[in-house]
């Protein structure tokens, strides 16, 4: 048999293995094998491809750090103070708490700069609220992972540094040129979620009470004030966003060993509803002891164990796909299209495909040094490429086979895989809505950049 047919039948069985329920990493790490022996490429150079990986990838050394703050921000109770303020502004509102965790989602990203951490924290933490409140445990599931795909559009983000990197952009800009499709891709969601609960009639009221806000407003305020850490430090050069990662993490561990006395020293308790609190209660959060960051540490480890070895092995498939030609042969498909708009959707196909089966990171390794210069020669904005192409390849988290948010709040909500698939649906259209949007009109991913 020749080599493609070879590479065809291997695709197909490791299709057939994933079907069968393998996970992502022996899937993709099969493939990696099997291709590499049919094109007699030694095998020791994918254990010196990974461990360039995690030694040199750039990106990785941010990822443990990102993961970490979000699960100290969650046992810290500073997430929980920013989806008890998302929740008392929302609430009043049929599928209020599902919106709040919408919400709680993107002020969580602009801390975590994570995905799956931003899923996995608020998934955790308000799928059980949700059920509780009456809410679908796949739809509350669904939620949570379609939430997460903000985590590397609204900045700080992990995957933009990575494009500017690539494509030798400014990553300043590139984060200011993500917030206003960010806060689009969770205001189309939100909108999704409550005609969803509408429709179902999913969801306790509770009123618009003006001093619940204020409280709860007050009570964010450390997570206001991590948020304006990292982008503060960032936009004015302080710190790179690796660097911000680890001052975010010392601030939340300083904020969780100092927090624990003074909520006790003032007579908190915790799991009493906001409502019963004092305004000094809510100054600080519960916090958690110095005996228990171990097991919070191991937590964000065990995340970033399924994690980077996926992310490694995709790097390496990348890395075959270039001996294969691939990426020859889709710049010559993109180039031929011809002309704006031509090259512009066909992109966008390739990179929700390419989305569907990858990681965000091997998707923007290997398509974005292809796409970007070819958007670039038809007169697409570099700036608005970036955040189409990334926007892309967020929505890649909720869509099957590959999917990650739906894999994270699989295994923090219980709900199986295919279940979680069941709300995801109108997810995808309300961000896919807000993808074309974003495409149509530059001027929302360029109208807070500085004059070029």
């Amino acid at each position: 048999m020749d080599i493609s047919t070879l590479v065809t039948l291997i695709s197909i069985a490791v299709t057939l293995l994933f079907l069968l329920g393998a996970p992502v990493f022996l899937v993709i790490g099969y493939w990696v094998i099997g291709v590499s022996l049919v094109l007699d490429m030694p095998l020791q150079n994918i254990g010196g491809a990974l461990a360039d990986v995690f030694t040199d990838g750039f990106a990785l050394l941010a990822m443990p750090l990102f993961i970490l703050t979000g699960d100290l921000i969650n046992r810290s109770g500073i997430a929980r103070r920013l989806s008890d303020f998302a929740y008392a502004c929302l609430g009043w509102i049929r599928g209020g708490l599902s919106m709040a965790a919408l919400g709680a989602c993107g002020l969580f990203a602009a801390i975590s700069g994570s995905n799956s951490a931003t899923t996995a924290t608020i998934g955790s933490m308000l799928h059980p609220e949700m059920v509780k409140g009456g809410y679908d445990e796949r739809f509350s599931a669904a939620t949570a992972a379609a939430g997460g795909t903000v985590g590397i559009i609204i900045p700080p983000s992990i995957i933009f540094i990575v494009y500017g990197f690539l494509l030798n952009l400014p990553i300043s800009e590139l984060f200011v040129a993500g917030i206003l499709p960010g806060a689009m891709m969770v205001g189309a969601m939100m909108i999704a979620a409550f005609l969803l609960s509408w429709r179902n009639g999913w969801g306790n009221i509770i009123p618009l009470i003006p001093m619940r806000v204020l409280k709860t407003a007050i009570g964010a305020w450390l997570g206001f004030f991590a948020i304006g850490l990292v982008l503060w430090g960032i936009y004015t050069g302080k710190f790179s966003p690796t660097e911000a990662a680890g001052v975010t993490v010392g601030f939340c561990v300083i904020v969780g060993f100092i927090s624990l006395p003074l909520y006790k020293l003032m007579g908190g308790a915790k799991g009493r509803d906001v409502s019963e609190k004092r305004v000094s209660e809510m100054l600080v959060v519960e916090g958690f002891t110095p005996w228990e960051l171990p097991s919070i540490t191991m937590r964000s480890a065990q995340i970033t164990g399924i994690l980077a070895p996926l992310i490694a092995v995709s790097v390496v498939m990348q890395q075959i796909l270039s001996v294969l030609g691939a990426q020859e042969v889709i710049g010559g498909f993109v180039t031929s299209m011809g002309g704006y708009y031509a090259v512009l959707f066909t992109a966008m196909a390739i990179v929700f495909i390419g989305g569907m089966v990858l990681e965000s990171l091997p998707v923007t390794i290997i398509l974005a040094p292809i796409l970007a210069p070819i958007a670039h020669e038809v007169g697409i904005d570099p700036m608005q490429f970036a955040v189409v192409f990334l926007v892309g390849a967020s929505i890649g988290f909720i869509t099957p086979p590959y999917g990650l948010n739906l894999y994270v709040a699989s295994g923090v909500t219980g709900v199986p895989y295919f279940r979680v698939l069941r709300y995801t649906t109108a997810y995808i259209v309300a961000l896919v809505t807000v993808w074309l949007l974003i495409a149509l009109i530059p001027a929302l991913s360029t109208a807070l950049l500085p004059q070029r």
